[in-house]
């Protein structure tokens, strides 16, 4: 059967080759006789998977040596709440930029802890650019700094990070992650749902200093303290085993088929030029994000018709591109084009919005 092209979101498209190396060792992984979905997290073979994931992830992305890096699960939704349990310990203050759900969401989690301090936001413009800071607004006794680095719902994404000197920086990439190099060092914390650019769902990938370890609320839950898992090499219960498995055929694929990030960096900046190129010469289709602040990884867009928009979907669907809906909360489309969407998806796109627009004008 022929493969769809999927612009999906999250869960968003895998690596043909990485569904293919993960098909051959469905049933016997290098010779053990078990699949990785079976095996015991205990085993040699799979602290030896664990291990590489690791290792990949610290190379791939040059995480310093001071840093931690965390298998965890509960998604971005549960480092809402594991960030301010664990960072907002000094002076129960944190400051937050919102530019979209994410950011909002994890705003209003943190409040329960302390005093989450909006500094800027962009909802009056339905959070299509990325507000201009003044650091003097910044809380100069604030416990961390959180941005949403790039915001999957409406197409956004931060070109330069804010300056918050001696407070932790701390980032949801979870739609950016390994997307193009990243200075780890200026972060406090990183935090990702795998299921956009690294993995199927259920990984949550935490990339934390470590002298932010150890200082959790007293009554944070066990599960819930970094200290927990940091301590046991993200073993402290069962972890999300198949698909940390599954993120280190990723990462193998960045590193030794792409080249790694300054690469992937170069192939995204492509795909999304060809996509961008053409809304900004459309006279049907417009793109939704003021062009300073647009995202490599998801470009929302739409018609100036309701109309027109469903049957697009429709009858991009019937061809095979398919999850280009955009966000119930935005409407219009969006198309997601993540680390493993072939650029030949993109230029086939492209193609039938061109034969799109002149049928229907």
């Amino acid at each position: 059967m022929a493969r769809v092209y999927n612009f999906s979101a999250g869960p968003s498209v895998l690596p043909e080759k990485v569904l293919r190396i993960a098909a051959d060792e469905m049933l016997d992984y290098k010779g053990s006789g078990q699949s990785v979905m079976e095996m015991s997290h205990r085993s040699k073979v799979y602290d030896g998977i664990i291990k590489e994931a690791e290792s990949l992830l610290r190379e791939v992305m040059n995480i310093p040596d001071n840093y931690k890096v965390l298998f965890l699960q509960g998604g971005a939704w549960s480092q809402f709440a594991m960030v301010p349990l664990n960072l907002m310990t000094k002076n129960k203050k944190a400051d937050f930029v919102i530019t979209g759900q994410w950011a909002d969401k994890a705003q209003k989690e943190a409040s329960k802890y302390g005093e989450a301090h909006i500094v800027a936001s962009s909802k009056d413009k339905t959070y299509n650019y990325i507000p201009k800071l003044d650091p003097s607004t910044f809380s100069k006794d604030a416990d961390y700094f959180h941005i949403c680095m790039n915001n999957t719902i409406y197409g956004t994404c931060y070109h330069e990070l804010p300056d918050t000197g001696d407070v932790p920086l701390v980032a949801d990439i979870s739609s950016c992650i390994c997307s193009e190099p990243i200075d780890v060092s200026k972060f406090g914390l990183l935090f990702a749902g795998a299921q956009k650019n690294l993995a199927p769902a259920g990984l949550t990938i935490v990339i934390v200093r470590e002298d932010l370890i150890g200082n959790a609320m007293d009554f944070t839950p066990t599960m819930f303290n970094y200290k927990t898992h940091a301590d046991a090499g993200s073993m402290f219960n069962t972890p999300p085993c198949y698909t940390i498995y599954m993120a280190k055929l990723v990462l193998e694929w960045i590193k030794n088929d792409i080249g790694g990030l300054e690469k992937m960096k170069e192939r995204n900046i492509k795909k999304a030029s060809i996509l961008y190129d053409f809304l900004d010469s459309s006279k049907m289709f417009r793109g939704t994000v003021v062009k300073e602040d647009r995202s490599l990884m998801n470009v929302p867009f739409v018609t100036d018709s309701d109309e027109l928009n469903a049957r697009f979907l429709k009858e991009a669907e019937e061809l095979g591109f398919i999850n280009l809906k955009g966000h119930r909360s935005v409407g219009g489309m969006r198309a997601s084009i993540y680390n493993a969407m072939p650029i030949e998806g993109v230029e086939k796109l492209v193609e039938f919005m061109k034969k799109f627009e002149k049928e229907n004008s």
